[in-house]
């Protein structure tokens, strides 16, 4: 196979990757980036792009399947409509591309608060992602919506503090059901649910 990563340089992105490199079912592995990146494969190929510029980019989205993990937070985005086009207009974009170019698989990293109908910007932001992803008629669409990311050398001071929070109560038995998720073991369900679930759409809570 061959696969598109958007989102490569994130703490997702970079562990699903790693993993895509070493799986032998994956002959190529695809990424699309701002700047370049200190990766060296004979299986990657790095694509370095103007995300703005859809027309410079667009017809370089093939592959069987693409990877979507692309996001950041209010803060690091500095205003809504900032955030809103990194994490819906580019991959939506993204998307687009993809179905347009034959890829016949897509899977998303959404949230597990995402609805359509939230009140909260950030939840409805998301959920409307998915809606709009499952309108275009992949093959297979695989959403996971997973809880609170554990990822490595986090500097978001609240996601720490959440971390911290939750598996104190984890220790207690409690919110047991929301037990927060590494990086890594998200990439993997990405991966094993490509690989393991038939085509039409799907929600995952890894």
């Amino acid at each position: 196979m061959e696969a598109i990563v958007v989102g490569a340089t994130g703490a997702t992105g970079k562990d699903l990757v790693n993993l895509l490199l070493k799986d032998t079912d994956f002959e190529k592995v695809s990424i699309f980036v701002r700047r370049d990146v200190s990766i060296s494969d004979d299986k990657l190929n790095i694509n370095i792009i103007d995300f703005d510029n859809t027309k410079q980019w667009k017809e370089l989205v093939k592959g069987d399947v693409l990877f979507s993990c692309l996001g950041t937070t209010l803060k690091a985005a500095g205003s809504k409509k900032a955030q809103w086009k990194i994490d819906y207009d580019y991959q939506f974009e993204f998307a687009k591309a993809a179905k347009k170019n034959g890829v016949a698989n897509y899977i998303l990293v959404s949230s597990a608060s995402a609805s359509s109908k939230s009140p909260f910007f950030y939840s409805k932001m998301k959920g409307q992602l998915e809606e709009s992803i499952k309108e275009l008629g992949f093959e297979k669409t695989i959403i996971l919506n997973p809880p609170l990311l554990e990822r490595k050398n986090s500097k978001r001071t609240g996601e720490v503090w959440g971390l911290k929070t939750l598996k104190f109560l984890n220790s207690f038995g409690i919110l047991k059901s929301q037990k927060p998720l590494s990086t890594e073991n998200l990439a993997k369900a990405m991966v094993k649910t490509l690989k393991n679930m038939n085509n039409g759409i799907h929600h995952v809570k890894p």
